[in-house]
């Protein structure tokens, strides 16, 4: 196993792992966590982080060949993630955003850079803390696929000491970022995020957790309650450095590439994995790429060149359908469904 050195360390307040964010993509998540292995929290003057442009192209699975202009598409996504902080004496609470800033520019040696900055008003949730926080290693987050799975995992390492916690279902898809209406059924909620959460966790990350019904169930049997089990894992899959998962990726993103015109390329399998998280990770591979090559045959150019833009329009649709699905408006196939929605305004 390869040996992290303390630059690979996250310390992570609790009240800053409990705050209800922006859904966040898998993408964002990932480089929020190495944002966060990338400072000192007992030092503020590290709260600028420059990351070379290729680093962060290979982070959020850009493809090498996007220009500048899509790079600000996606630096503008990462500054409008916006935070809410309840204050438990008077039921208010705060809002701000995660980053204050982001510059995309050129150093002395002509080299590209991103550099970005934490918002005043997040200083105190990263920097300078003493009690009430967890630390885990960044290699845990890297090979997870969703952002499902990576919330999970950090819902479950701040209470791994605890070793177990008692959630209500209710709550748990709130601090998983999931939608009210998503996954009425627990069957479903079971089947496509808790057990495929316990399946990643248990390959590529240093805990591992059960789960089981806890306390009165509601109506017809609902169940209200749950209560994970958290045990360290020795069995997960070795260890991989920022540097190692970087190099990784620029390999990725360099095969596989097809031509969308005689202009532009894009790397295809990042597309389609990166498409898959506008349905919750729902769908199967080949699914999205059907859904890809529908909206491919109406979309302009440079609608489809966008990935965030195609992600947002799969997206809408989708919760078209996660509405209609909850009134038992939809007898048949999901997919289907969502399928249907494509090249329809709404």
């Amino acid at each position: 196993m390869v040996k992290l050195n303390k630059d690979y360390l996250i310390e992570k307040r609790n009240v800053l792992n409990e705050i209800r964010a922006n859904s966040m993509t898998l993408q964002e998540l990932r480089f929020f966590n190495i944002y966060l292995s990338k400072i000192n929290s007992r030092n503020i003057n590290t709260r600028l982080v420059r990351f070379p442009i290729d680093d962060f192209r290979a982070i959020m699975e850009l493809s090498s060949r996007i220009n500048i202009d899509y790079i600000k598409n996606v630096t503008t996504n990462l500054l409008r993630q916006v935070v809410s902080v309840p204050d438990e004496k008077t039921g208010g609470y705060s809002q701000f955003q995660l980053f204050k800033e982001c510059e995309v520019n050129q150093d002395d040696n002509d080299k590209w850079y991103v550099e970005i900055n934490a918002h005043d008003k997040t200083l105190p949730l990263m920097f300078e803390f003493k009690n009430k926080y967890f630390t885990y290693q960044l290699f845990n987050t890297l090979r997870l696929k969703s952002s499902n799975q990576l919330r999970m995992y950090e819902l479950l390492k701040q209470y791994e000491n605890s070793g177990s916690k008692i959630w209500p279902v209710k709550e748990l898809k709130k601090d998983l970022w999931i939608g009210i209406d998503e996954y009425p059924r627990f069957g479903d909620f079971k089947s496509y995020v808790l057990n495929v959460c316990q399946q990643a966790l248990k390959e590529y990350t240093d805990i591992k957790f059960t789960y089981a019904p806890h306390g009165k169930k509601g109506k017809s049997g609902k169940i209200l309650n749950l209560k994970f089990t958290i045990e360290a894992n020795q069995d997960y899959t070795d260890q991989i450095t920022l540097d190692m998962f970087i190099k990784k990726q620029r390999f990725s993103n360099n095969k596989n590439i097809i031509k969308v015109n005689k202009n532009t390329n894009f790397n295809y399998k990042d597309r389609i994995d990166f498409l898959k998280g506008s349905c919750n990770d729902e769908f199967s591979f080949t699914e999205i790429e059907i859904l890809n090559n529908k909206i491919r045959e109406f979309m302009t150019f440079d609608q489809f060149s966008d990935q965030i833009y195609c992600h947002h329009y799969i997206n809408d649709r989708y919760k078209i359908m996660i509405n209609k699905a909850n009134k038992g408006e939809i007898k048949k196939s999901r997919f289907g469904y969502v399928k249907s929605l494509m090249n329809i305004k709404i």
